[in-house]
């Protein structure tokens, strides 16, 4: 199978993208990521067909529809968590509110389908495909704690003070993978840790893999952008080596970001075909 045409137009899209950026052209630079990681999905979405014979887009496009929107809300979660720790800000985005508005909607519906191709793309060049390990069946008490873990790890950290606060950011990536994912074994839901207790350690890495890809793909095209982010990360988190504006020890959070993030999108895409979530 060759690939797909949007394949060639999401290649295209970036390389273009890149070429008007570094030509300084005023609109690409503004808009760069959005644009870049639009076509960067419509080739890996293409890649991933080419490799598996299914994909997202081409298989499942309403459900990548609902995907884009439960990015953005998604996202809007960790931004509220952010108020509080204030661990990054945004510069150069528009003035204009509505302009602005259009802009971080469009990157954070970006997030999800970004992270979720990568780990297809991943499943298709056959990463890891042979690993296995001996299946080890989780124990309700086990999955209890993991749930009590996760709830105080979200819950916390936004009750401390702001100068402590700004300290636990890294529980909050990991808290939603302990409160979800046990949450979504007993629902029926799709687990990598369900997966993983049954021998097939696979999904939960290849999301690993997929959050350490997009980490450094964000922060290589976040760089160059005119409008992006920076980062406020205190001492000792910060000391003074970086992934481009990355201090480098942040870099650790996105392969459980992209975890967390797959585990709520499970969820949500139950309770959103109208499951019952107490059934």
């Amino acid at each position: 199978m060759r690939l797909k045409w949007y394949g060639w137009l999401g290649l295209g899209i970036v390389i273009v993208a890149e070429i008007c950026l570094f030509a300084r052209q005023p609109f690409v630079a503004t808009w760069f990521t959005p644009i870049v990681w639009s076509g960067y999905i419509l080739f890996a979405d293409a890649l991933a067909l080419r490799l598996r014979g299914h994909s997202l887009l081409h298989d499942r496009p309403r459900e990548a529809l609902m995907m884009t929107w439960i990015s953005v809300g998604c996202w809007l979660l960790f931004e509220v968590y952010n108020l509080r720790l204030q661990n990054w800000g945004y510069v150069g985005v528009p003035e204009r509110p509505l302009e602005r508005d259009w802009a971080f909607l469009w990157s954070f519906a970006t997030i999800m389908p970004g992270l979720f191709e990568t780990a297809d793309v991943l499943a298709g060049l056959g990463f890891l495909r042979d690993l296995k390990t001996r299946p080890r069946a989780l124990s309700p008490l086990a999955l209890a704690g993991m749930i009590v873990a996760g709830l105080a790890c979200v819950a916390i950290p936004p009750l401390l003070p702001v100068p402590v606060a700004r300290y636990t950011f890294g529980l909050v990536w990991l808290g939603f993978i302990f409160l979800l994912e046990p949450i979504n074994m007993q629902l029926g839901v799709h687990s990598p840790l369900a997966e993983w207790a049954r021998g097939d350690p696979r999904p939960a890495l290849r999301l690993l893999g997929a959050g350490m890809v997009c980490g450094f793909l964000w922060e290589f095209w976040n760089f160059w952008a005119a409008a992006g982010w920076r980062y406020f990360v205190p001492w000792p988190l910060d000391f003074g080596v970086y992934y481009f504006r990355m201090p480098v020890l942040g870099l650790l959070g996105f392969p459980p970001f992209a975890w967390e993030s797959w585990a709520m999108f499970q969820l949500l895409k139950r309770a959103l075909r109208g499951d019952v979530l107490w059934k």
